[in-house]
């Protein structure tokens, strides 16, 4: 699995109609409204890398809205239990 990071610029008026149709698109798994430089922020998971092309620059890049897109692709996922044991010190737990 292939996991993007897109950061999204949108026309202000528009964050929650583009937000509901991104969400919608095929390869879209999640979208997040956000504070900060971007308006949202959607992951997308394919199989193979031709589709990220396909996902972002052939869908989410045409939604009425949208102004400008960040694209990063992520390398390895961690999970909160590969945290856990990334900063476990070998203290028994406190229970």
């Amino acid at each position: 699995m292939i996991t993007a990071i897109v950061l999204i610029d949108c026309a202000t008026d528009a964050i929650p109609e583009v937000a509901e149709t991104l969400a919608n698109l095929p390869g879209v798994s999640e979208v997040y409204s956000v504070a900060g430089h971007v308006d949202l922020i959607a992951i997308v998971r394919v199989r193979e890398f031709d589709q990220i092309a396909e996902v972002i620059a052939g869908s989410i890049s045409k939604v009425p809205g949208v102004l400008n897109t960040e694209s990063h692709i992520a390398f390895r996922a961690y999970s909160q239990l590969d945290l856990e044991e990334a900063f476990a010190i070998g203290l028994a737990s406190a229970d």
